[in-house]
């Protein structure tokens, strides 16, 4: 789901407009720039990523728009509703990263240069 979409959701849930909203959303599909593919949810579609997400925004938004203008909403609320959307669970980051097949070049150990 897009970002405007996860937005809108939001509003439906908790009130204000979609520009209280847009910023957590977009942050945790900002990974999409990079890999615009399902894996890209790997990155912040967990609970680990709820507490980044809340280390990143607060514990709370205050919606400044529309009729609920100095309402606060826990950015955690927020958080779980967009992975929630996207998964149907919120799952860990074990959950994604103990599903993904590491390549050969995960492997490799650098040479470290010693001589100055």
């Amino acid at each position: 789901m897009d970002p405007l979409h996860h937005s809108k959701s939001s509003v439906k849930k908790y009130g204000g407009t979609v520009e209280d909203y847009l910023p957590i959303h977009h942050w945790f599909d900002d990974s999409k720039r990079g890999f615009a593919f399902i894996t890209h949810r790997s990155m912040r579609h967990h609970s680990e990523g709820i507490g980044w997400c809340i280390d990143t925004f607060g514990k709370y938004i205050t919606l400044s728009h529309g009729k609920q203008d100095g309402k606060q909403i826990p950015v955690r609320f927020i958080a779980e509703q967009h992975i929630l959307e996207d998964c149907g669970r919120i799952p860990t980051m074990k959950d994604w990263l103990q599903h993904m097949q590491p390549a050969d070049w995960m492997r490799k150990v650098g040479k470290i240069n010693t001589k100055d």
